[in-house]
């Protein structure tokens, strides 16, 4: 599909941002509020857990717990090949 739509040379980088239940527990009770925040954090849990579990082994996975935006975004561009490191 996506060498019918961008041509064969493209190449293909899957990014996977993971972070541990404690700190995705902690980042979701800063934003969710009211009755929404216990289904969030099971469906959270859930859809951690099947990307974890079906994303393909080729997969670059990015922890991002303790871990500045700038510094995150670095070790994906690199991951990517997009710029150097």
């Amino acid at each position: 599909m996506f060498q019918r739509a961008m041509g064969a040379d493209v190449r293909i980088v899957r990014v996977l941002l993971t972070a541990t239940d404690e700190i995705t527990e902690r980042r979701l009770r800063g934003r969710e509020i009211g009755s929404e925040l216990e289904r969030e954090l099971a469906g959270s849990r859930r859809k951690a857990r099947l990307l974890d579990d079906h994303a393909p082994p080729d997969t670059v996975r990015v922890p991002t717990d303790g871990r500045s935006v700038v510094d995150i975004a670095a070790e994906v561009l690199a991951a990517t090949g997009w710029v150097r490191r």
